[in-house]
């Protein structure tokens, strides 16, 4: 207390100005920052208008930190003389100023790279049309890690450590981390696998041995996929990489199959005209495709005639799958009606010795 005392009396008039000063450069640029940053992100967006889009830019946020910082650090440069400041203190204001600044720019340019930024809607617009949403922000992850990691090798070199020494470090060490996320390294090589390979894309059913659903996500490590229970699976990309994966999504069409087993007295011009009526009734249908419709007396069993009736559709996803099927199994069972056809059922016949 004594000596906070003794330096307030010490102070000289010159000095208060020079204090009153620095108080002035640092609520110069708090009050101008916004302006500044402002004006500097108009410079590169001449063609934009809205004064609110330019202000939603990654960019606007770290260069109003910059600019306030900057504001701090002249303002602690102008009393160096005026109060004697030693170098080490200056030494630490440099450094808090680089890193501020490093991180808050990091931090900027990293925001220009996500789904929502500008820059990504015109990168997108220039890239090839083949190179899918998820892949493009699987790209994008990447470089935000980039540039995360050379951000935080300029904080390391800003506070004065020895990166030789770092990296030698990390050669021991590594080896031991290395040992250690050898599950998290094959994900990651398996998950650029699976963006190289692209059996699916987000919002893709797939199914494989133990699940199915629709995928949500894909990241370095797993692939997030909602089940049809909705419930959200994380499986690892490792995993997808080895494994068989059956794409529903991927289908251009769809085969309805169906086996009928007609009892064996049925006189074959029933069955014949059966089949022509069923055949003709494919054809008519619009989601069918010709070309692929086989109605054939496939085969005669202890029970009954067996008839094969096979075609593709069109109607690819589940629900209206279902629907084309039901709508077939019904015209069929209507034809067999009025042919007066019956189903042969699993029976069997017992002879019994007198």
């Amino acid at each position: 207390m004594e000596q906070i005392t003794s330096l307030i009396e010490n102070i000289t008039t010159a000095q208060v100005v020079d204090i009153l000063i620095a108080v002035g450069i640092i609520l110069f640029f708090r009050i101008f920052s916004s302006g500044f940053s402002y004006i500097i992100i108009r410079m590169f967006k001449i063609r934009e208008k809205k004064q609110k889009r330019i202000k939603e830019s990654a960019f606007y946020s770290p260069l109003k930190i910059f600019f306030i910082i900057l504001g701090f650090y002249l303002a602690v440069v102008f009393l160096k003389k005026p109060l004697n400041i030693t170098e080490e203190i200056m030494d630490v204001a440099y450094k808090a100023f680089i890193i501020i600044s490093t991180i808050a720019f990091a931090k900027g340019l990293a925001a220009s790279f996500t789904p929502k930024s500008s820059l990504y809607k015109r990168l997108k617009e220039k890239t090839s049309k083949n190179v899918e949403d998820s892949m493009f922000d699987f790209i994008l992850k990447i470089i935000r890690g980039i540039i995360y990691i050379i951000a935080g090798f300029i904080v390391i070199t800003a506070l004065g450590i020895n990166l030789n020494g770092l990296v030698a470090g990390l050669g021991i060490g590594g080896i031991i981390v290395t040992l250690a996320a050898q599950d998290t390294a094959k994900n990651l090589f398996a998950g650029l696998v699976v963006f190289l390979d692209k059996p699916f894309a987000v919002g893709d059913w797939i199914q494989l041995d133990t699940f199915e659903g629709t995928v949500e996500d894909i990241t370095f490590r797993s692939t997030r996929v909602r089940t049809f229970e909705n419930a959200l699976l994380n499986v690892p990309n490792s995993m997808i990489a080895n494994a068989s994966i059956i794409n529903w999504s991927k289908m251009e069409k769809r085969r309805y199959q169906t086996n009928l087993c007609i009892q064996l007295d049925t006189p074959l011009e029933k069955l014949e005209k059966f089949k022509t009526r069923v055949q003709d009734m494919l054809q008519a249908r619009d989601a069918i495709y010709d070309d692929s419709i086989i109605v054939k007396f496939d085969n005669i069993t202890n029970n009954g005639l067996n008839v094969l009736i096979c075609s593709y559709t069109n109607s690819v996803d589940y629900t209206s799958y279902i629907a084309e099927k039901e709508n077939i199994n019904c015209k069929i069972m209507k034809i067999l009606r009025e042919e007066n056809i019956e189903l042969a059922y699993d029976s069997k016949t017992v002879y019994v010795k007198k």
